[in-house]
């Protein structure tokens, strides 16, 4: 494996992913995720329909993209996941995230990030850029982008739930075992296949933007 893969996929990396639940805190307050199996259930049901269906296949055709030097094919995944963005605040969390990234990859001194100055970046068209220019093998990036996705959504539920260290692994453990099916369904995806249709997660997303008090962003 390429070891700056893992300092992307690294909770270190300051890009305030931190910040985010993706709409888990939402599911809390309304009584939908309380405990380890719900926040299980919660965490696999997300990711089956929207991260696996559209953020995974659009991330590996942005992987390809970007090894092609292909900025004008870049630019329209970027917008398509953009647009899939449901809810104020996902669309928010993403193009924060993208920006942040670019910036740390300009100050890390990787070359040709002015390529990503778009006028709206998402943070996997970003994090593929890096997959690029750093020669990491696109499927092993997108399993480490979907375990770092995974790690945050347990850690979020640490908080909020809130749930046990130990629960939290077992969580974690269960998770990461769908991982490699993931990237193998994410790369077998045609165009005409994408999709992104979680309308809980966006009703919820929805309400957090408004809700009384909150740990996170989204």
């Amino acid at each position: 494996m390429n070891v700056r893969l893992l300092q992307l996929a690294s909770p270190a990396l300051p890009v305030g992913a931190y910040s985010y639940s993706q709409g888990l805190e939402s599911a809390v307050e309304a009584g939908i995720v309380l405990d380890a199996p719900s926040a299980l259930e919660w965490i696999g049901d997300v990711m089956a329909l929207t991260i696996e269906s559209m953020e995974a296949p659009v991330f590996l055709r942005l992987v390809d993209a970007w090894e092609r030097r292909d900025a004008a094919d870049a630019a329209r995944w970027n917008e398509e996941y953009v647009a899939s963005r449901e809810s104020a605040e996902l669309r928010a969390e993403t193009l924060q995230m993208g920006f942040s990234l670019r910036n740390l990859l300009r100050d890390l001194g990787v070359p040709e990030v002015a390529r990503l100055d778009f006028e709206e970046l998402a943070y996997p068209a970003a994090f593929a850029f890096a997959v690029a220019a750093w020669r990491i093998d696109a499927r092993e990036a997108l399993a480490a982008y979907l375990f770092a996705w995974l790690e945050n959504q347990v850690l979020a539920a640490l908080k909020c739930v809130p749930l046990g260290q130990t629960d939290g692994q077992r969580v974690l453990l269960e998770l990461a075992a769908r991982v490699a099916p993931a990237v193998e369904r994410a790369a077998r995806c045609r165009d005409e296949d994408l999709g992104n249709l979680a309308p809980g997660l966006a009703t919820l997303s929805s309400r957090h933007e408004t809700q009384y008090t909150r740990i996170f962003r989204s």
